[in-house]
């Protein structure tokens, strides 16, 4: 094993790649594909690595940095241009200044736009628009395999539906262009739910024409509910200070808070009582502080440090059809509930959840058949996660749920081919077409596609 380690940002990953190349260009690429004597399969490219599953792994192989790779090459009036390692929340501050912003403006701001051009987000859809990042991707630029290189446009759908969900397995992304919009006054407002009138007016919120993103409380039995709308006729000035507010609580307050019970408390009844009190009063603060009829969308990114610290927290995702998310939603509660009773554990911190609009622009979208609400336990991985989240994800796969590839950790093949069906295999012969070598395939991607070593 080589003794050079590379972790994902909350460092529960570990990688131990043969070479780390640090790309300040194209060119740099393009020398590491065509050299496997001195740079080894499988070649895997990087950004700020918040992955929560080893999509970016490469065990005795190569991994490119791109965060050298920065630049905003260009910004119009619908549109931004660039390099692969830049980051999301420097792109979205640069449009600001143009008065201009993203469609989807994610919380995790670290998110490299090589990433973001290939690979899964999540957000909640506003009304009439996608939630996934990668639909607004309207070019990329990469470099295959055998080193040639490939630019891909909206004008080839079928190809650019494939590559926006390729995880870097068909070429590297070093090129991106973004389609943008103006800034618009966004609207937001907190309501909380007991499950029972959570179920009964869910209706009602899915007609209301505003976005849904839930606070999810299982052992309280509670939902709050961030309802999020474009305001154009607000008027005065902007409220700077709700979102960095709301992020604080989040990234911030809660994972140190929640981190520091499990550490410092082992009485498990006063424990998980200051963790449940510490989320009645996160829950308050929601509905009584954070509402304003004109906020920046912008303002709802979060620039992480680059090296996390004592309020790191980490999360896997499975989204669920629309359709079924009542009762899959009262069966997680019952789950969770059970689970704890059976092995004493529970997640140290909530759920989230994010209703996110039909949207067919990416091959593995996991809403690519419907509407679809996600159901994402959040954690400092206090002890016993780990196998929480094997329990989870075959209860989520029982209750016919979607992962993703970068954001869903522990995944099995089966479960993949289960949820993925005929689109999984689509992605694997075009994998393959591009890759036939494998020079680009790491143990995890192998694994899944039951692929043999080339």
């Amino acid at each position: 094993m080589p003794d050079t380690t590379i972790t994902n940002w909350f460092g529960d990953l570990v990688s131990h790649p043969q070479a780390v190349v640090e790309a300040s260009s194209v060119d740099d690429i393009v020398a590491v594909l065509k050299d496997p004597d001195r740079y080894p399969s499988p070649v895997r490219a990087v950004g700020s690595c918040h992955s929560c599953s080893p999509c970016g792994s490469a065990d005795g192989g190569t991994i490119i940095k791109m965060s050298g790779m920065n630049r905003i090459l260009s910004i119009a009036s619908d549109s931004v241009t660039v390099e692969a390692g830049a980051l999301y929340i420097d792109i979205a501050k640069a449009l600001e200044e143009k008065q201009l912003q993203f469609y989807v403006n994610t919380e995790i701001g670290n998110l490299s736009a090589g990433s973001a051009a290939c690979a899964g987000t999540k957000d909640a859809s506003m009304p009439g628009e996608f939630g996934q990042v990668g639909s607004y991707v309207s070019g990329i630029k990469m470099a295959l395999p055998n080193g040639q290189l490939l630019e891909v446009t909206d004008a080839q759908p079928e190809l650019m539906q494939k590559v926006r969900s390729s995880y870097g397995t068909f070429g590297i992304v070093y090129e991106v262009t973004f389609r943008v919009r103006p800034i618009l006054p966004l609207a937001v407002r907190h309501e909380n739910f007991s499950l029972a009138d959570f179920i009964a007016k869910l209706p009602d919120m899915k007609a209301s024409g505003e976005s849904l993103m839930f606070y999810i409380f299982p052992f309280s039995g509670q939902i709050t509910v961030e309802f999020r709308h474009y305001n154009p006729g607000a008027g005065g000035s902007p409220d700077r200070a709700l979102w960095p507010l709301r992020n604080y609580l989040w990234a911030t307050a809660g994972p140190a808070v929640c981190a520091q019970a499990v550490n410092d408390i082992s009485d498990p009844d006063i424990r998980w009582g200051v963790i449940d009190g510490f989320n009645a009063l996160w829950r308050l603060k929601l509905t009584v502080l954070l509402h304003s009829d004109y906020t920046i969308a912008t303002d709802q990114m979060i620039r992480y440090p680059a090296v996390s610290g004592a309020s790191r927290y980490t999360f896997s995702l499975w989204a669920f059809p629309e359709d079924s998310y009542p009762a899959v939603l009262s069966d997680c509660f019952d789950f969770c509930r059970s689970y704890f009773q059976q092995t004493g554990y529970r997640s140290n911190m909530l759920f989230v959840g994010y209703r996110v609009a039909q949207d067919r622009n990416s091959l593995l979208s996991y809403s690519y058949d419907g509407d679809a609400i996600t159901i994402d336990p959040v954690s400092t991985a206090n002890p016993g996660w780990e196998e929480f989240l094997l329990a989870y994800n075959q209860f989520s796969s029982d209750h016919g749920g979607i992962p993703l590839l970068n954001q869903t950790k522990g995944i099995t093949r089966a479960q993949i081919e289960k949820a993925l069906g005929d689109r999984w295999k689509t992605f694997a012969d075009t994998r393959r077409g591009y890759d036939p070598q494998g020079r680009l395939l790491s143990p995890f991607f192998r694994d899944l596609l039951g692929e043999e070593d080339a």
